[in-house]
């Protein structure tokens, strides 16, 4: 059970944004961390993170938002780590001031992945015969129709390269560490919430009611604290809208690569 009045009015209050699911897009959560910023009753943010990662930039952008309030609008920031907070789900935790995780969480898998399909066997099996016109001959790289060549493998390790680099360094910055340790740290494995604590990467090891009193001592709530939390109303269509459209429409609108800090289940 989760205490803590929650209703919009009165008192000093704890804003809980929810980040559950693939991180498909930023938008939602930026207009609710935006909703927030200059309210002055909501004193901080417990951000509540059950997610796997997602896409790269959705990640950043929701930790650049997360990093605005705090440093420009004074509001104190806290993580909750649910079931999993991997990859993307673990970069958006470190804009926080504390995070709290579960001992049974999985967390950490900080690293980048990249995937896409090589059909060419299997095209040339059922007769498919891919016609191409291009105006440059990395133009299409990442074909499903031929593999790549040894130059375009290390054109994308190269990217792979550069944003992990940002991963680390937003690990670096937000946690305190060396990058060293970090580094030695990931490598795309995970980490329960107990080991997390030891190697440094969380805080604390609590539930959300525990991240809930933790938040209300940082932000100096005296008394019993305001919860204000948008429920999410059809929570089965947004799961197969983030399946179908997330997914389907995502992979077709981005084409046969995708760039993701993800934690594959």
């Amino acid at each position: 059970m989760i205490m803590g009045k929650k209703v919009g009015i009165g008192g000093e209050k704890i804003a809980i944004i929810n980040i559950k699911g693939v991180i498909v897009d930023s938008k939602k959560a930026v207009k609710e961390i935006r909703r927030y910023a200059d309210n002055p009753s909501v004193k901080a943010i417990l951000l509540r993170v059950d997610s796997p990662g997602g896409g790269v930039v959705a990640s950043q952008e929701i930790y650049e938002e997360l990093r605005w309030i705090k440093e420009k609008k004074g509001k104190k920031i806290v993580t909750s780590m649910g079931t999993v907070a991997a990859s993307g789900g673990y970069y958006v935790a470190c804009a926080s001031d504390l995070i709290v995780a579960n001992p049974g969480t999985l967390t950490g898998s900080i690293g980048v992945i990249m995937e896409f399909a090589n059909l060419e066997g299997l095209f040339k099996k059922i007769g498919v015969e891919g016609v191409v016109i291009k105006s440059g001959k990395h133009k299409d790289i990442g074909s499903p129709f031929r593999g790549l060549t040894k130059e375009e493998k290390e054109l994308l390790q190269g990217i792979i390269d550069d944003v992990y680099a940002q991963f680390v360094s937003a690990v670096v910055e937000g946690r305190k560490m060396k990058p060293e340790t970090v580094k030695g740290l990931a490598d795309g494995r995970i980490y329960t919430g107990r080991q997390a604590k030891e190697l440094g990467l969380v805080d604390e090891l609590g539930t959300l009611q525990d991240a809930i009193n933790i938040t209300a001592r940082l932000a100096g709530i005296k008394g019993e604290p305001v919860i204000v939390e948008r429920e999410s109303g059809f929570p089965f269509l947004d799961l197969l809208k983030e399946e179908f459209f997330g997914g389907i429409g995502e992979g077709l609108r981005k084409g046969n690569i995708s760039l993701e800090y993800r934690y594959i289940l």
